[in-house]
């Protein structure tokens, strides 16, 4: 017989980079709207903190995200 795969059986690492890539998604998301509001606004001083986060924490988060992903995606794979 046959094991019948059930769409809720997701492997851990699956759910974790699929969680990851939703709240990096929106901290993007943030960080696009405040840099809008404060070019908007004439607020220039939080750029500069804005592009620093980018390069320093966001950048090397969403390589090792991506390589996550690219893991999830090869082990679903070969199930």
């Amino acid at each position: 017989m046959s094991k019948i795969m059930d769409t809720n059986q997701d492997t851990l690492l699956f759910r974790f980079a699929s969680k990851s890539l939703k709240y990096f998604l929106l901290v993007l998301f943030g960080i696009a709207i405040a840099y809008v509001l404060s070019s908007g606004l004439g607020i220039l001083q939080i750029i500069p903190i804005l592009l620093y986060l980018l390069q320093q924490f966001l950048l090397p988060v969403g390589i090792i995200l991506l390589c996550f992903i690219t893991i999830a995606v090869i082990i679903e794979s070969l199930r």
